[in-house]
């Protein structure tokens, strides 16, 4: 039972490989990448814990060693000072061009590495081994690597594929329900954005996928990965129809900025009430019906995700200083937010041309319910 997806990019090409237990099998399927059989790991202290022995037995009967670096886990780890922390820890291990990297973990884990191997030397080869149901459909996908900076999340990266993706499905027994939910968010994502078909399936299928079932799981995995493999392939450095993929995320990323990246609000939570957001804007701004923002949160809720900013502990900033710091969004050209709107399940599209004092005046109201 296993399953392959290919993103098309010419010389930068590369697999993503679905499969229940694909740890026990990474030495057998990265040894063909290897000039000499030593491997760098950056992994957070967490995965570390729960999954390390299992990639290094791996790895081991391939008769590849392995040096490791485990981070602290979050979202504060992707920050400038673990950047350098990476770099002259591979450096010290004498980790050359021609060698691989394995990103150990979650999407901080993939993003954090990948933009060292991207910088390390101009560049070197990597390996993402995603480790939660996020990473597995979104973050490890496509290239994207960075850090957060105090302006905002991902300000600083690259574009910069890996060599390969090993997606276990059998690790996500391990993740907490939170963190399961978290990353279903972007899976949800994809149907909202440019699939119906496939949120019908999820509508029916997704809370069995969630319980454990793997067929379900590897196919929500495998979906995912298609639609964004496919629309990476169109447009890899995200200058036209690779946005879509953000749907949620301007709303979301604000959040997490004004929550200080810390745990009242993990990034798929971000994304689930970012995406609510959103669909509730294109219902105001008259470009959906009220159907659309209601079928949206009714699936979220029953799966059991945050939809409201009344889900988020703590204080939040005033409309207003959220939409600044929605101002500091990659997506903003000329000083102008670019939002992701949708006409309707499955038909998300870019604009510019969004009345921010309807955003504003929804935030006022959303904040009002807390």
């Amino acid at each position: 039972m296993q399953e392959t997806v290919h993103v098309a990019l010419g010389a930068r090409s590369y697999d993503i490989e679905i499969a229940p237990n694909l740890l026990a099998r990474s030495g057998e399927l990265i040894a063909p990448l290897l000039r000499r059989p030593k491997v760098a790991v950056i992994t957070d202290e967490t995965v570390a814990g729960l999954h390390l022995a299992t990639l290094e037995a791996g790895l081991g009967k391939a008769d590849i060693k392995t040096v490791t670096l485990k981070l602290p886990a979050g979202e504060a780890t992707k920050s400038w000072a673990n950047i350098q922390v990476c770099v002259e820890w591979l450096l010290a291990e004498k980790i050359e061009r021609d060698d691989i990297l394995i990103a150990f973990g979650g999407g901080v884990i993939g993003d954090l590495a990948g933009f060292a191997a991207a910088i390390l030397r101009r560049g070197i080869r990597f390996v993402q081994i995603p480790t939660t149901l996020l990473a597995q459909v979104d973050s490890s996908v496509g290239g994207k690597t960075g850090i957060n900076s105090p302006h905002g999340k991902n300000l600083v990266g690259a574009f910069y594929q890996p060599q390969m993706v090993l997606a276990d499905v059998a690790v996500l027994e391990t993740l907490t329900a939170r963190d399961y939910l978290a990353g279903y968010a972007e899976v949800a994502k994809y149907g909202l954005l440019g699939d119906a078909e496939f949120f019908d399936w999820l509508e029916e299928n997704a809370a069995a996928a969630a319980a454990g079932d793997v067929a379900k799981r590897i196919n929500i995995v495998r979906h995912s990965c298609q639609m964004k493999a496919d629309i990476v392939a169109r447009d890899e450095h995200e200058r036209g129809e690779r946005a879509l993929l953000n749907l949620g995320h301007t709303f979301g990323h604000a959040l997490e900025a004004a929550t200080g990246y810390s745990d009242r609000l993990v990034h798929g939570e971000g994304v689930s009430i970012g995406t609510a957001l959103a669909f509730e804007t294109s219902q105001r701004l008259g470009l959906c019906s009220q159907e659309a923002p209601s079928r949206v949160r009714e699936h979220f809720k029953m799966m059991g995700m945050k939809t409201d900013l009344a889900d988020i502990s703590g204080d939040l900033p005033d409309a207003e200083a959220l939409i600044t710091l929605m101002g500091q969004d990659k997506k903003v050209s000329d000083g102008v937010i670019g939002f992701i709107m949708a006409r309707g399940i499955g038909q998300a599209f870019v604009t510019r041309d969004v009345d921010l004092a309807v955003v504003k005046k929804i935030l006022q109201d959303a904040l009002g319910l807390r």
